[in-house]
């Protein structure tokens, strides 16, 4: 019993801090609509900054004050980004602010590297809270007690900044309706301004109150921002109280988690998430949300047939592509081949998201199970590498079938975020089932086949079944089955007085795309010889989204552009510079900002533009209002 009631304690400690984090990314969202994936590193760079100050302020007045100035600096920080980047791209769809928020994530993971060095880093205790007192015959740190007492005291102030103060008012007002507000006169600009620095300031808060009790390191990011999505929809959306309730249920999951379910604790919390979202999708004390702004309304334009230019460019970049092996070297081919298995994934997910209208933020686990998929038949059936090729994506599949059957059912930002739940049960199954899936070792020795173990011959089977791919979307696209899912995505209350079922065509939908994202993954795996859960990871679905959205939304040459775009810079940086991260968020958020459409996207407006000043107006004219060019 006394276990338990110190483990209960602790949770609530832990509570505290989660609680900060997220209740700064649903103000956030509540506010903006914003999905900040950049407050994981808010988090990290506060807690940073919090242990050069505590170093050298070592008393209890100093430490108190180390974080408060470590969290202001953080928010203007903050406040800064929202100026210069994100003010720029408010009008643009979510998306595109969820890859911006992305690209600063990675400059802030290189900026604590080059400034505070890659160790961890071990801060002070609390001065004056290093000792602990006795609970049940137990000892309890003294500081834990503190956090308890810090969440509900940080709650309490967000209530009377919120209801009892006119900017409260207003931050409360603009969640409901931002577009009344803006009719009342109320500068959107600096409330969101506001809003946002509010934000970050609790989540550098909270990253600077973990120095007592872990270390400092640059992966505090990731592993934050992943409870933090799980609270934040657990509790509701912008909900400042439902992130206070998520975040105790979430904590003392994971604390009774690990000594009641040890080999499922990681599952329990992103279980309960999808749960919550199957039943009650806007959280436990959230309201629905309004539709969201959708990248697809403004691409009508662009899904149109190849042209004869365009079959002739399509067929000359082939041969092209099939030169390759006679001009490069073998890691360049190998190079090459990985380029070729993210056009197919990011094509699967373009087919998703611009043909189905349907945003996933979990498509790493499409790929992660045809690759887990190919690995497991090959070493413990010891089927060929051609068999594996078929059964990866056929497993890849079959679990979209029965993931696929919820989350269709959810739309906007829900099914997003039940794909995430969705596919952090599969990163954690593949973690913890060691038996089976080897854990964080993973499954290797998965090698080809004689005839396509060489450099040359394996990209050429990628590149096969890149053109493959690349052909069947196109096909789907334009078929009726393609019209019926572009007519959901535009217009479901229409498409539905007609006789189209939404949930049956997106169902199908969810499964094509979740098998040609399987055979990414089985080629993945045999390109590296390996499995590992990695290839899950919330970091390989933003990968996806970033391929198709610099690409361009709405075109397929937009998905090959923008995954040969990223994954040779990222490639290239990683292996000629030291800080690659730093100069490819960079890169990202200048793209964001110059190329809103996307790269294909938006050149095609500038194709479109130029017909005005060439003696064709109409055409131009058309076309831009068809793509959004005129808006």
């Amino acid at each position: 019993m006394e276990l338990y009631v110190v483990q209960f304690l602790t949770g609530l400690a832990n509570a505290a801090s989660l609680f900060l984090v997220a209740s700064g990314l649903s103000l956030i969202f509540g506010v903006t609509r914003i999905v900040n994936f950049a407050h994981g590193a808010f988090y990290m760079l506060g807690a940073y900054i919090a242990y050069s100050l505590t170093i050298r302020w070592q008393t209890p007045l100093g430490f108190w004050l180390a974080l408060l100035v470590a969290a202001t600096a953080v928010a203007v920080v903050g406040a800064l980004l929202e100026i210069l980047l994100l003010r720029r791209i408010y009008h643009a769809p979510e998306l595109l602010q969820l890859l911006a928020t992305f690209g600063v994530t990675l400059i802030v993971e290189d900026a604590v590297r080059l400034l505070w060095g890659p160790e961890d880093l071990v801060g002070p205790r609390a001065a004056g809270l290093s000792g602990a007192v006795s609970v049940l015959g137990r000892p309890m740190p003294v500081y834990d007690f503190v956090l308890i007492l810090l969440g509900p005291a940080v709650l309490g102030l967000l209530w009377l900044l919120l209801h009892r103060s006119r900017w409260g008012l207003l931050v409360r007002a603009a969640t409901q309706d931002r577009d009344m507000v803006s009719a009342l006169g109320v500068n959107q600009k600096w409330l969101f301004t506001g809003v946002f620095a509010l934000g970050v300031f609790l989540a550098a808060f909270g990253g600077g109150l973990q120095i007592p009790r872990d270390a400092v390191s640059h992966f505090m990011d990731l592993s934050i921002i992943t409870e933090v999505f799980v609270v934040v929809v657990i509790g509701g959306l912008g909900s400042i109280g439902g992130a206070f309730l998520a975040a105790v249920i979430v904590s003392e999951l994971n604390a009774f988690g690990i000594l009641i379910l040890p080999s499922i604790s990681l599952v329990l919390m992103f279980l309960i998430m999808a749960a919550v979202l199957v039943l009650r999708p806007w959280g436990l004390l959230g309201k629905p949300l309004s539709r969201a702004r959708s990248m697809a309304t403004r691409e009508a334009a662009a899904w149109k047939p190849l042209s004869p230019a365009g079959r002739s460019a399509a067929l000359a970049a082939t041969i092209g592509a099939l030169c390759l092996p006679f001009m490069l070297g073998d890691y360049g081919v190998g190079v090459a081949s990985e380029v070729m298995i993210a056009i197919i994934f990011a094509i699967s997910l373009q087919f998703l998201m611009s043909v189905g209208g349907l945003d996933s933020f979990g498509h790493a686990a499409a790929l992660g199970l045809g690759a887990y998929g190919a690995a497991l038949s090959v070493q413990h059936f010891g089927v060929s590498m051609e068999a594996a090729i078929v059964i990866g994506p056929l497993v890849s599949a079959a679990m979209a079938v029965v993931a696929g059957w919820f989350c269709v059912r959810l739309s906007n930002i829900y099914f997003a975020m039940l794909t995430l739940a969705y596919a952090q049960i599969v990163w954690s199954v593949a973690f913890q089932w060691v038996d089976v899936t080897g854990g964080d070792n993973g499954i290797v020795g998965v090698w080809p086949s004689d005839w396509a173990s060489s450099p040359a011959a394996f990209y050429w089977l990628t590149l096969a079944a890149a053109v493959a791919v690349v052909a069947l979307v196109r096909h789907l696209t334009f078929s009726p089955f393609g019209y019926a899912l572009r007519a959901l995505r535009d217009s479901p209350t229409r498409s539905a007085t007609i006789g189209i079922s939404r949930q049956t065509i997106q169902h199908i939908a969810f499964v094509i795309s979740a098998f040609l994202a399987g055979l990414a993954g089985v080629l993945f795996a045999f390109l590296k010889g390996s499995v590992f859960p990695d290839t899950l990871s919330i970091a390989s679905s933003v990968d996806g989204l970033i391929m198709v959205l610099l690409g361009g939304f709405g075109t397929v040459s937009g998905s090959v552009i923008g995954a040969i775009v990223y994954k040779v810079s990222s490639i290239w940086l990683m292996s000629n510079t030291d800080f690659p991260r730093l100069i490819l968020g960079s890169l990202i958020a200048l793209l964001v900002v110059a190329f809103p459409q996307g790269i294909v996207g938006t050149l095609q407006i500038w194709m479109m533009r130029s017909r005005l000043f060439a003696g064709r107006p109409q055409e131009g004219t058309a076309r831009l209002a068809e793509t959004g060019g005129l808006s």
